[in-house]
């Protein structure tokens, strides 16, 4: 029988008991409820991207102009 990691899953929450499965839950809903910390990752993003943009386009024009 092949188990699917939703099985699985299913299977270790059956295993847990109600201290367990309420600390778990909490873990999820800590990982759900914070926007803040994905708009700050993709602002992040957003300006890593636009350096690297800039630093490749001014090392391809330094080399065009040698």
């Amino acid at each position: 029988m092949i188990k699917s990691p939703k099985l699985a899953i299913v299977q270790s929450l059956d295993a847990m008991d109600h201290v367990q499965m309420e600390e778990v839950l909490t873990y999820i809903k800590g990982l759900l409820n914070h926007p803040k910390r994905t708009e700050n990752y993709n602002n992040f993003k957003r300006e890593a991207m636009k350096e690297i943009r800039q630093a490749l386009l001014k090392e391809k024009k330094q080399k065009a102009a040698a």
